[in-house]
């Protein structure tokens, strides 16, 4: 059965909203920056986490650029901002395609208004918890070449599936559908290092569209079965493969950076 895409409501907090108003965007409302507040309250570091969680992105694509990838399929974009997979993937590689997928409304008007005049990329609508829906949409299949290898991003999304969703099961039927040679990029909330104040940001996140599901390390672990991860593996964000330049330190320790991440490959 098709799943409708969520209608435009800025009275209700939503999560692509949320993720900019930590980015240091402009594009959220007052119940966005309300949440937010609540959020910050008990964990502060959250606000620095999401950047690192960019900073990681950054360091990832241009890792898979280098690589000789140029073509990335990005799940649960988000909305636009600066360093966009296209503008990161194309310093290196110019001839680089990139689809953008989402099912917020908003975040594809933006992303269609960003993308308007470009070759080689395109934002479509699509859902992550119907990964076959997006492997066949056309408008994707016009720019990803599924015989050669593609960069697939599911940055910081994943936790927004619940188990209910299936979400071994949808990682594996993109993993299955991926040339040898393609890489998977991923990030993933988790309370392993504060538990307690997770379990509060879990609460505040019921109140808006899509509630959240932090998972261990091991499970997270699990999601990238069938894929080698490249090293150092499956860490805090600011320990995979840091860049003076483009990482941010926790004075705490990487744990406070809240989130995993890793970078698998399908042989």
């Amino acid at each position: 059965m098709e799943r409708e895409s969520p209608a435009f409501d800025p009275h209700t907090p939503n999560v692509a909203r949320l993720y900019d108003y930590f980015l240091g965007g402009k594009d959220h409302f007052p119940a966005d920056r309300a949440v937010a507040a609540k959020i910050l309250e008990v964990a502060p570091e959250l606000r620095a986490a999401v950047r690192a969680n960019r900073a990681f992105v950054r360091r990832a694509v241009r890792f898979l650029a280098e690589s000789g990838i140029t073509q990335f399929l990005d799940i649960g974009t988000g909305l636009p901002t600066l360093d966009n997979v296209h503008a990161v993937a194309r310093k290196t590689a110019p001839e680089a395609r990139v689809v953008y997928v989402d099912r917020d409304p908003v975040v594809l008007v933006h992303a269609r208004a960003l993308l308007a005049g470009r070759t080689g990329t395109t934002a479509v609508d699509g859902d992550l918890r119907e990964p076959d829906r997006i492997l066949k949409n056309h408008d994707v299949t016009e720019v990803i070449d599924f015989d050669r290898p593609v960069g697939v991003l599911l940055t910081a999304v994943m936790h927004y599936l619940s188990d209910s969703d299936r979400p071994h099961e949808i990682v594996a039927s993109l993993r299955d559908a991926l040339a040898p040679g393609s890489h998977l990029i991923m990030s993933h909330a988790t309370s392993d290092a504060r538990a307690q104040a997770m379990d509060t940001i879990a609460e505040v996140y019921e109140s808006t569209n899509i509630p959240l599901t932090f998972r261990s390390r091991e499970r997270i672990a699990g999601l990238l079965e069938g894929f080698e991860l490249v090293d150092p593996g499956l860490v805090w964000l600011p320990e995979w493969r840091p860049d003076q330049a483009d990482t941010i330190d926790f004075v705490d320790g990487p744990e406070s950076s809240l989130i995993f991440c890793g970078v698998g490959r399908k042989g």
